[in-house]
């Protein structure tokens, strides 16, 4: 029966009436049994006088017979009543013993449907009552285990100390209220993870008869719990162990808030914003997933960062930015330029040295002129015939010569000494002009004529003019030397606007190549007593200009090689040409 204290689920009065009712149905029998003694013993004491007292004597029969039928009348009806209270005593006895079985019902439905093992212990650490969902849990039924005291049968093989620790700190009293973690073994000899509640199981009265637990098969949720730590793990050793630096930020009111940073961020920038604000190179409100390159100044290190947005964990939009230290590399690459404008030096000082029997063979003839012209001058002074006419005519033929020969001079120190890149608007002819009059030393040699095609309007390119003068004019010696044994004298060079590009093609018809693009492989060269690094230069010179160099088969036999060069912007008006001149 439940406890005044508690109110049942069931939809029944019973308890209400119990409350009010239970203290007097015990006086119903008694009252009836006093009655009945009270009765009895009048009728003795009646016979007693009749039978003794001479006040009786007098009563006729018929009297007597009238009193003793009043006390059986009394006594009947005395009987009758106490018939009516035992019948609804016993009718409510029934009702309760109704509302106590459904209830019981109701308890051991809700006690079979629940997936929580419940167990109980008596005082003595006996096992006094477990429920199906606690059978299901273990393999084990009821019969095994009511009664059962230590070792109980679930506990793991080896393990029994264990297990008796535990108990004796259940039975103790001294359970945490967050439960405790056990392991137990089913019948069938696997093993599970519980989490076990503990709670005092108490009388009516209010003492302590035992200890009800609960338990829940841990074991699916904790391998879910271990297996997602452990991917957390592995996750945060991979971020922590990047070169990169990971930061996620999220705006707020009072500025940058810093939501994550792995070690190499806090490396450089410390467990700050700062770092992240830094590095967003001024693009706060972009959304743009660009990668750019940014100087730290707090950890002076260039950095490539990639930046985007994302959605954090609790649904606000948040800043992704992963920044890789490419300080190195830049120094790396700062020093393969310097190296690259070494070895254009050298490939120029190259060239030059190639040229030189050539270039002193054409200096010879302004200089022979030059000394001719003024020898004549002075016999014609030495004479005294000299006529002011002639003498100014061969003067000014000599001065002709020897300007001749400082352009020579002054183009060859311009194209040996330059060394810094200067990327400036220029027409391609000038480039055009200069290269084919320093090629056409090599070409009166072999014979060879180097004839150009040209459109009629050209735009100017962005480019820089001794560079490109490079590129151009190993083209053409390579052209001239494949064709020194060829029947077909003309090297071509053809021009095209092809915007906003222009293309310019040397076209030779000498002995052609099997593999035109290993041509511009490192170390790779066709001739005996070439280095193969020429056109990999005059390549790398193209593509810093971001045009192409590529060389094809010529149909009628040869090679043609073209590159690419990208043409100037137009001018703005009031815009002069040197403003557009660009320092590599």
């Amino acid at each position: 029966m439940a406890s005044p204290a508690k109110k049942s689920l069931i939809p029944t009065t019973f308890y209400d009436q119990a409350r009010s009712r239970r203290g007097v149905y015990w006086l119903t029998p008694v009252v009836v049994l006093v009655l009945y003694l009270c009765v009895m013993g009048a009728f003795i004491w009646l016979q007693q006088l009749h039978n003794d007292s001479v006040m009786f004597v007098t009563i006729d029969q018929e009297v007597r017979q009238q009193r003793l039928m009043m006390v059986v009348v009394a006594l009947s009806c005395v009987i009758i009543l106490s018939l009516l209270a035992l019948w609804r005593y016993t009718r409510f006895r029934t009702r309760a013993e109704a509302a106590l079985i459904a209830e019981t019902g109701f308890r051991r439905a809700m006690e079979n449907s629940m997936s929580t093992g419940m167990r109980v212990f008596d005082m003595q650490g006996r096992i006094a009552y477990v429920n199906p969902a606690f059978c299901r849990m273990i393999g084990w039924n009821e019969a095994d285990l009511i009664g059962r005291t230590t070792p109980f049968p679930y506990w793991l093989p080896g393990r029994h100390a264990y297990h008796q620790e535990t108990l004796d700190l259940l039975l103790s009293g001294r359970t945490p209220s967050s439960g405790l973690e056990v392991e137990a073994q089913r019948r069938d000899g696997s093993r599970f993870t519980a989490r076990m509640y503990v709670s005092p199981l108490r009388d009516p009265n209010g003492e302590q008869i035992g200890w009800m637990t609960s338990m829940t098969d841990i074991t699916e949720p904790k391998r879910i719990r271990e297996a997602l730590t452990a991917a957390h793990e592995r996750f945060m050793t991979v971020l922590e162990g990047l070169d990169d630096a990971i930061s996620v930020v999220a705006d707020t009111p009072e500025g940058l808030e810093l939501l994550f940073a792995n070690r190499t961020y806090r490396r450089f920038f410390g467990a700050q914003s700062s770092g992240h604000g830094e590095l967003l190179g001024g693009r706060l409100g972009r959304f743009t997933d660009e990668t750019v390159d940014v100087f730290s100044k707090s950890a002076q290190r260039w950095f490539e960062v990639h930046h985007r947005m994302l959605a954090w964990t609790d649904g606000r939009r948040v800043r992704l930015q992963v920044a890789r230290d490419i300080t190195e590399r830049r120094q790396h690459e700062e020093a393969s330029r310097v190296q690259q404008e070494k070895i254009q030096i050298t490939s120029r000082l190259t060239t030059m040295g190639e040229m030189a029997s050539s270039l002193a063979h054409e200096l010879n003839q302004p200089l022979t002129a030059i000394s001719n012209y003024s020898m004549g001058a002075v016999a014609m002074i030495k004479s005294g015939n000299a006529k002011t006419e002639t003498l100014l005519e061969a003067l000014e033929k000599a001065a002709a010569q020897a300007e001749r020969a400082g352009k020579i001079i002054s183009r060859i120190r311009e194209f040996v000494k330059r060394s810094e890149p200067r990327r400036q608007r220029v027409p391609v002819t000038r480039i055009l002009d200069n290269a084919i009059a320093f090629a056409d030393i090599d070409a009166r040699k072999y014979q060879i004529e180097i004839e150009k095609s040209l459109p009629e309007t050209l735009p100017e390119v962005m480019a820089d003019p001794i560079l490109i003068e490079q590129v151009l004019l190993n083209l053409l010696k390579n052209g001239i030397e494949a064709m020194e044994k060829s029947e077909y004298h003309t090297l071509h060079v053809v021009v095209t606007d092809q915007a906003p590009l222009i293309e310019i093609a040397v076209i030779d018809r000498g002995y052609g190549l099997r593999d035109p693009e290993r041509l511009f492989e490192p170390f790779y060269s066709t001739k005996s007593e070439g280095l193969g690094m020429g056109l990999n230069i005059c390549r790398t010179i193209i593509e810093s200009h971001h045009g192409r160099l590529w060389a094809s088969a010529n149909p009628e036999g040869g090679t043609i090689f073209r590159f690419t060069l990208p043409c100037a912007a137009p001018l703005a008006s009031g815009q002069s040409k040197n403003s557009q001149e660009l320092h590599a």
